[in-house]
């Protein structure tokens, strides 16, 4: 994992699931829920096989901010964490070096409405600012992915900003996008 994740001792919890730094094992468990049209209509990257796929999937950018979620020891989503610096002026940049992260999230369509994303994005805020002491985190979606930004909203993110069609999506269309972001001060304040 990333420069950082060192200070969570992984795997991690929850009442129902397990988060662990995906492997390249975890490839073709990821594969079949994300080459579903319902998921990969949204990713960043729709490979058009599973050889594709997984020569991406394993590229060590990528593997180093990717989690899994799993539940009874089979995989059913994944996460992205991706720890970043806020933007700042010269003389206090180094004030700003990785205080924030970027999540994502992509979940086996078959367990959707059960509340796993919901509990798996949860902690992943939880380990964000208890374990690895940043101070904002962020996630951006479509906004037509109404699961996406619903879920962002049900784990007490605030949104910050709406594109109007600002988005190229790769049907070539101009789509709207959201931008939502929860700081650490505010989450604690909420519990």
């Amino acid at each position: 994992m990333s420069e950082g994740f060192d200070s969570v001792a992984w795997p991690v919890r929850t009442e129902r699931l397990q988060i662990r730094p995906a492997t390249p094992a975890d490839g073709p468990a990821t594969w079949l829920y994300r080459r579903q049209e319902s998921v990969s209509r949204w990713i960043t990257s729709a490979q058009p096989d599973s050889e594709h796929y997984l020569a991406d999937f394993v590229e060590p950018g990528r593997l180093a901010k990717t989690l899994v979620i799993e539940l009874d020891g089979t995989v059913i989503g994944d996460l992205m964490l991706a720890i970043g610096d806020a933007w700042a002026q010269t003389e206090v940049r180094e004030q700003a070096r990785a205080v924030q992260a970027e999540l994502g999230w992509s979940l086996d369509p078959a367990f959707a409405g059960t509340g796993y994303a919901t509990e798996a994005v949860a902690e992943l805020i939880r380990i964000c600012f208890e374990q690895l002491h940043l101070r904002r985190v962020i996630a951006e979606c479509f906004a037509d992915n109404e699961p996406s930004w619903r879920l962002m909203e049900r784990v007490g993110m605030r949104r910050e900003s709406h594109d109007v069609r600002g988005s190229l999506h790769r049907s070539g269309e101009w789509l709207d996008g959201l931008a939502y972001a929860l700081l650490a001060d505010e989450w604690r304040s909420a519990r």
